[in-house]
């Protein structure tokens, strides 16, 4: 019986608990190659962006883009950590202290080598001070997901705000709801865009 345990125990010992996304969405080395994320097509947020931005799925010169949104920040590198990307940012929605699946303020695009775009997914963002006059103190979240918050100073000049990043249109091995993509790379960006 005392081998029967030690078996059990081992088998029982070696499970991975799983762990949450730090702040940056960095994690701990060797954490994600470990876990087992849902396929883009499980997750009802997912779906809900991929509707949402479908329009967008074929836009491959920025001049085609929606008059609504603009693109701000250039392209967004995070060195080894991969890219967030090209942000075209809806302005008439901004600044409403809301958040909802269909109405992303952000549309993310990556850049191409022939000095085009392709659709990555959408990050939602509210600025804090706006969301917690409307909402109160505990964050944002959609379906489940909770923003992160960036803090001010930070690298975008921006008040403190609440984002949330949903890769829908390009797989991410970090996980759909973090920050940086390490697939995708700004290193096609032209600013003339």
């Amino acid at each position: 019986m005392g081998y029967l345990a030690l078996v059990l125990l081992m088998v029982v010992g070696s499970v991975v608990p799983g762990f949450a996304q730090d702040h940056d969405g960095h994690g701990a080395p060797g954490i994600a190659s470990q876990a087992q994320p849902l396929t883009l097509q499980q997750n009802d947020l997912v779906k809900a962006v991929r509707d949402a931005t479908s329009q967008f799925r074929f836009v491959t010169d920025p001049r085609q883009m929606d008059s609504h949104y603009a693109l701000l920040f250039g392209c967004v590198s995070g060195g080894e950590f991969g890219a967030m990307g090209l942000h075209f940012v809806r302005g008439d929605i901004l600044h409403d202290g809301d958040v909802y699946a269909d109405q992303p303020e952000i549309i993310l695009f990556e850049p191409t080598r022939n000095g085009g775009i392709r659709i990555t997914g959408a990050d939602f963002i509210v600025f804090k001070s706006e969301w917690e006059a409307k909402h109160g103190q505990a964050p944002p979240s959609l379906n489940g997901q909770l923003f992160h918050l960036f803090d001010s100073p930070n690298r975008f000049g921006l008040d403190p705000f609440y984002t949330l990043h949903v890769w829908a249109w390009k797989d991410n091995p970090n996980g759909t709801f973090t920050n940086w993509n390490p697939t995708v790379s700004c290193d096609a960006f032209n600013p003339k865009i």
